[in-house]
């Protein structure tokens, strides 16, 4: 089982991912004959407390995709009332090392939130982390993922 075990930043858990256009996208603008963008490497804070991956507009914008639909997001920020946030498939990637295989979603469901001037570029939910165990040592500002 592929993992690695990081130093939290300040109480954070971020983790290196990269992010692409999803296997679907792909696929079609392969047929069509058109450019893939290329995939983006982030940083994403693992977030126990977000049920779904989420991912900050700017990151969006430069794999020119469309929203999928929205979705309802609700957040400390937002109180009782949610907003409808953008929904977009993407194919994300997340590493132990660069020998080992990845972590991967082909094609996952995000929703398009502000990041960006928190300092990360996406949250990883528990729609990812289901999938993972995560250990947390807080005496010793560390965590472990494990896929």
């Amino acid at each position: 089982m592929p993992y690695f075990t990081r130093q939290s930043t300040s109480g954070r858990l971020i983790v290196n991912a990269v992010l692409g256009v999803s296997h679907v996208r792909n696929a079609a603008l392969v047929a069509a004959n058109q450019p893939i963008p290329q995939p983006i490497n982030i940083l994403a804070l693992v977030d126990t407390g977000a049920s779904c991956t989420c991912v900050d507009h700017d990151v969006l914008r430069q794999l020119k995709l469309t929203p999928t639909g929205s979705s309802p997001l609700l957040t400390a920020s937002t109180g009782t009332k949610s907003i409808s946030a953008d929904q977009y498939d993407v194919c994300l990637m997340i590493f132990s090392t660069m020998q080992e295989q990845p972590l991967i979603f082909h094609t996952i469901p995000v929703l398009q939130t502000p990041l960006n001037m928190q300092g990360f570029h996406a949250l990883i939910g528990m729609d990812v982390l289901r999938n993972c165990l995560l250990v947390y040592d807080g005496r010793n500002d560390h965590f472990s993922l494990a896929f």
